[in-house]
């Protein structure tokens, strides 16, 4: 993986608009992460809104401290402007990334999270040379799974599964992806 990160770009599809992240989103997605329904299956909102700005600045490096990972994070604004979610990529060398995705749930069954993680995985392939996906989720979020399922995800062989640090009631799905 290089140093040097390629700036991310605003992506446009549809009704949505993907704004690379930053802190100055800190504000909108406290809200948004604040909805208690995304927590059904895993992690915690966010302890406060200057946590959550601080973690956002962090991530304004776009890479790890050694280089080895790309963090690659986008958040989701309807065209009326409000902001709704985020996707997210942790691409590393060789042509993976791991992704996921978050929408509060106001705007859950709409076909904005398939939009949004579709237009950025299209991204991922055609400007930072992904070719295999994955995606790590509660075995109980069979909403998660069939989202995935429609964006071409299989679920992971129990080689793979063993492979990855996945714990037992987790999934792990995989998709691989054609070079651009």
């Amino acid at each position: 993986m290089s140093t040097n990160v390629e700036p991310m770009r605003v992506i446009e599809v549809g009704h949505l608009l993907l704004e690379p992240q930053g802190a100055v989103h800190a504000d909108e997605m406290f809200v948004v992460l604040s909805d208690p329904a995304i927590y059904e299956f895993e992690n915690a909102p966010p302890p406060s809104l200057e946590w959550l700005r601080d973690r956002y600045t962090k991530l304004e490096s776009r890479q790890s401290k050694d280089g080895t990972e790309q963090w690659l994070n986008w958040v989701i604004r309807l065209q009326s402007g409000e902001l709704i979610g985020y996707v997210q990529a942790t691409v590393r060398a060789g042509g993976s990334a791991a992704i996921a995705y978050e929408l509060a749930s106001a705007h859950w069954g709409r076909g904005h999270a398939f939009v949004a993680t579709r237009a950025m995985i299209g991204e991922l392939n055609g400007r930072y040379d992904v070719t295999r996906l994955s995606a790590v989720l509660k075995r109980q979020n069979f909403r998660s799974q069939r989202l995935l399922e429609r964006l071409g995800f299989e679920l992971a062989s129990p080689e793979e599964f063993a492979r990855h640090s996945v714990d037992a009631d987790e999934m792990l799905m995989l998709r691989n992806l054609a070079p651009a």
